[in-house]
């Protein structure tokens, strides 16, 4: 690793694997990111993005399931409520898709009032951690990402309606899985969806979770598994 490289910060992020018709014909919810984007220009992705000092403080009206909870929870790294808040923030903003349960919020902090005004806190009981992968060196930006999936059925608002997303991602739709790997992808999204098919139509927490680390040895490693 070169010098360069070490002085770019691994910030923590999250990412959010919408499925619908998970038993059927499943679709995930996918946009593109914009041409001029610093970080995987012009590529289809999954929303999500780093995780905010913010999150962790943000008080959810449900929590994580146990088994979902504790494979998160490690020394070091962060808690894992602020992991299911960066998710949710993160699908909010960029897809205007709200995953929560209906209860009000006081003041709500900067980041999530546009959240609150919907009338929901955010709802991680259905979140499902699947997958972990860092970004390789030589990245303008690196992230250690979570990956979780969450079906459709959980979502608070019409699956169909991006009106009220921000403007980070574009074409966002339903894309199926037959027809996903056509689109411009990164490649670890084509690594994530290779797991995402193995585990369809199942969303309850997987067997394991694999942790692809992204170095020279293009290792791919267990994250979690059950206790």
């Amino acid at each position: 690793m070169g010098q360069e490289d070490a002085r770019i910060l691994i910030r923590d992020a999250a990412t959010v694997i919408v499925v619908r018709d998970a038993g059927g014909e499943p679709a995930l919810l996918m946009g593109q990111r914009g041409a001029a984007a610093t970080f995987m220009p012009s590529k289809y992705v999954f929303p999500g993005g780093a995780v905010d000092a913010g999150d962790a403080a943000i008080p959810l009206g449900l929590g994580l399931d146990a088994t979902t909870r504790a494979r998160l929870d490690r020394p070091g790294q962060p808690a894992p409520e602020a992991l299911a808040a960066a998710a949710i923030r993160e699908l909010w903003e960029e897809t205007g898709q709200v995953a929560g349960t209906p209860a009000a919020w006081g003041d709500a902090p900067p980041g999530w009032r546009g959240f609150a005004a919907t009338g929901h806190r955010p709802d991680a009981s259905r979140l499902v951690y699947a997958f972990r992968a860092i970004t390789p060196p030589g990245r303008t930006r690196r992230f250690d990402a979570r990956f979780f999936l969450l079906p459709a059925e959980a979502l608070a608002t019409d699956a169909d309606d991006f009106s009220r997303a921000e403007d980070e991602l574009r074409h966002l739709h339903w894309v199926s899985l037959g027809q996903v790997r056509a689109l411009d992808l990164p490649f670890i999204t084509s690594v994530v969806l290779g797991e995402v098919a193995a585990l369809l139509p199942d969303l309850s927490a997987p067997a394991r979770v694999p942790f692809f680390v992204n170095d020279d040895t293009g290792q791919v490693r267990d994250d979690a598994r059950p206790s």
